[in-house]
């Protein structure tokens, strides 16, 4: 009885696998065993070629199917990122005047943006003490050296960065722990020092040379427009 169930078990494997060859060619596992078995059936001293290429041939696939998987990544990365951005642009928008844009930099805005700490960095002739925390008073020439780091470099708009520590200057008593920034250099308009936006993060990664700064550059020239419009 048991040796007629295998002989119709075995029957009916080898008729769904005439009907449809696609069923085993498919599935990479079962020809891999079959390669394998047929290469012990030859021996030795011969070499398969075909089962060489198709070892080539499983490689490449492997490398290509990684390689869509960093893509679809990278693009749910982007899309995310893009989403985060137009959500701080549409919550400037809602600042109706300076107080109401500084009381947002440090709350809302920063939880959107998932940083520790956000900075509003003024350039003044006569630094001295301001009413608000989120604000960091420093020296003319400050925002321009503190980017380049005092080398003759172009001053980019957007600069992402790891240190340790940052600079108090910027982040106060918080610099300590703050382990990579984002500066934004503020353009504040005709007759004004420049300025400087700085988000300040405990995460050594989430900010890096090698990241890219498009995002942040629309950023910046939103919020730019936005202070221009509150210093009137």
């Amino acid at each position: 009885m048991a040796d007629q169930t295998a002989r119709a078990v075995g029957h009916d494997w080898r008729d769904r696998v005439l009907t449809d060859p696609d069923m085993i060619l498919e599935d990479r596992d079962l020809m891999r065993a079959l390669i394998a078995a047929n290469e012990r059936q030859m021996g030795k001293n011969i070499v398969d070629l075909r089962g060489i290429a198709m070892e080539r041939l499983e490689a490449r696939l492997d490398r290509l199917e990684d390689t869509h998987r960093s893509v679809i990544a990278a693009a749910y990365e982007n899309l995310a990122g893009t989403n985060q951005i137009h959500r701080c642009v549409l919550k400037l928008l809602e600042a109706e005047n300076l107080p109401g844009l500084l009381d947002l930099l440090p709350g809302e805005l920063a939880d959107i943006v998932r940083v520790d700490r956000v900075r509003l960095v003024l350039e003044s002739a006569e630094p001295g003490e301001v009413p608000h925390l989120v604000i960091s008073p420093v020296r003319e020439g400050f925002v321009e050296t503190y980017i380049t780091q005092g080398r003759d470099v172009p001053v980019r708009q957007v600069t992402l960065r790891q240190c340790a520590p940052a600079s108090e200057k910027v982040f106060g008593g918080d610099s300590d722990w703050v382990r990579s920034e984002a500066l934004l250099k503020l353009d504040l308009g005709d007759g004004r020092l420049p300025g400087m936006l700085a988000f300040g993060s405990e995460d050594p990664h989430q900010f890096r040379a090698n990241q890219g700064t498009e995002l942040l550059t629309f950023f910046t020239a939103a919020f730019e427009r936005v202070v221009r419009r509150c210093l009137g």
